[in-house]
């Protein structure tokens, strides 16, 4: 499993309600449900992942997050999931606000465009940035956003909701291992992790 999601399971308490939009394969669900006995579903727009999601004997709908997560009643999961998604996202605040509506917790991550390798790579060539956790070229990439940590932090205070626990990462070895950065983590670190909640009145 990517060392982002290892760190994500590890902030699920045990025997909780998650919810995981844009789950892919399910390798995180399946996780959380035979390791911390989870109650999982997930929601995910491409069909074949859709189907080794179920193959995995998950409870997984095909669908558009946006949309399919409207169905859920408030307080509906203890964790809602959205990995390395909301780069994708038209409308982040709207779902972000959707997110902690049916979930108590969300758990938000994706790639860090502040890192000093896509800095100096748009310094030096002009281009856009090619790296091995935004590989694609302006023109097909899936990512309509880019988005550092500062950035979050940031959109965290304008939309209205807490950033309760965070951790900053590199990846290595195909993602599967990583280090944790602690020291100007929006300069050095791959990927950002956010344990959020709803703004206390």
């Amino acid at each position: 499993m990517r060392f982002d999601l290892q760190i994500i399971a590890s902030w699920i308490e045990p025997g909780s309600k998650v919810l995981d939009l844009g789950c892919g394969q399910g390798v995180l669900l399946h996780f959380l449900k035979e390791k911390k006995q989870a109650v999982c579903a997930g929601i995910e727009c491409v069909e074949s992942k859709v189907g080794k999601s179920i193959e995995r004997g998950l409870s997984v709908l095909q669908g558009d997050i946006n949309e399919e997560i409207l169905d859920y009643p408030d307080d509906t999961f203890d964790y809602v999931i959205l990995s390395q998604t909301l780069q994708q996202v038209y409308e982040p605040a709207k779902l972000i606000q959707s997110l902690l509506r049916v979930g108590k917790k969300g758990i938000v991550s994706f790639p860090n465009f502040g890192h000093w390798r896509v800095r100096l790579q748009l310094l030096l060539t002009g281009h856009a940035p090619i790296t091995k956790q935004l590989p694609y070229e302006w023109h097909d990439t899936p990512n309509i956003r880019v988005i550092s940590i500062k950035d979050f932090r940031k959109f965290s205070r304008d939309v209205g909701f807490d950033i309760l626990r965070e951790e900053a990462i590199n990846t290595i070895n195909h993602e599967k291992r990583g280090n944790i950065i602690k020291f100007h983590p929006n300069l050095r670190s791959t990927y950002g992790i956010f344990l959020i909640g709803k703004e206390k009145t």
